[in-house]
């Protein structure tokens, strides 16, 4: 298999931004996607409305996938939410929920998805991880905080099912041109140059596009990547590894 034809997958929060990203790349390379979203695309057939913070949607809705698909190839724990502020700025409620859905998200997806990967001859999950999980960004505290868990997630996933034949990686945008951070901009004191501080802390000089993103986990996804595993790619300008002077 060199492509995506016949490959079944599952996209979370695959409504818009990058994941609306990823399930028109992997579509358009042939595979067949299916979206759990909270709120997904209207009219769609291969749309789940799935709260990923709870374990029973979980497990109805990949079970559904999977016996509508056949099976399930590929995972693509994409769905999060962000977080503002330093580590004394939101209380243990707002930690326990941002930690649910970004990382916990992802464990309930993956387990509940595992026995039919273990059965898949391409099995792969790709985990959407950010630049903010490497590098100290100013109040991004929580968020950091569970993006780290995640990268670390991703290692720990990828040794336990090396041997039964499921890939696990990750990739790491840096700043990237979704809703989330265009909400951002719009409640900044100033849009403009908010926006071009953004663009400015990012070594090649813009916000990621989701497209790009895109592109990765279409890569780290496909049977052509069969030899790569346990695996962060970052797709952040050069802003982990780049020091560029002034």
């Amino acid at each position: 298999m060199t492509g995506f034809e016949n490959v079944r997958a599952v996209v979370t929060g695959g409504a818009s931004g990058i994941g609306a990203a990823i399930v028109r790349r992997l579509r358009a390379e042939g595979a067949r996607v299916a979206v759990l979203d909270l709120n997904p695309p209207d009219g769609e057939r291969d749309a789940y409305r799935v709260d990923v913070g709870r374990d029973e949607d979980v497990r109805t809705a990949v079970a559904r996938v999977a016996e509508t698909f056949g099976g399930i190839d590929v995972v693509v724990n994409n769905a999060g939410i962000g977080a503002q502020g330093t580590v004394a700025d939101n209380s243990d409620e707002e930690w326990h929920r941002v930690l649910d859905i970004n990382v916990l998200g992802a464990v309930r997806v993956s387990r509940a998805a595992l026995p039919w990967l273990r059965l898949s001859s391409c099995a792969a999950i790709v985990n959407m991880c950010s630049i903010a999980a490497s590098a100290g960004l100013p109040q991004r505290a929580l968020y950091g905080a569970s993006k780290g868990a995640l990268y670390s997630l991703t290692l720990q996933m990828a040794a336990d099912h090396v041997r039964e034949g499921i890939r696990v990686n990750a990739v790491s945008p840096g700043t990237a041109a979704t809703p989330w951070v265009t909400r951002l901009l719009d409640s900044a004191q100033d849009p403009v140059a908010e926006r071009a501080a953004l663009d400015a802390r990012q070594p090649h000089g813009r916000l990621v596009e989701a497209a790009e993103v895109a592109d990765a986990v279409a890569y780290l996804a496909s049977p052509r990547a069969g030899s790569t595993t346990g695996t962060v790619v970052e797709v952040d300008g050069g802003m982990s590894g780049l020091r560029l002077r002034t």
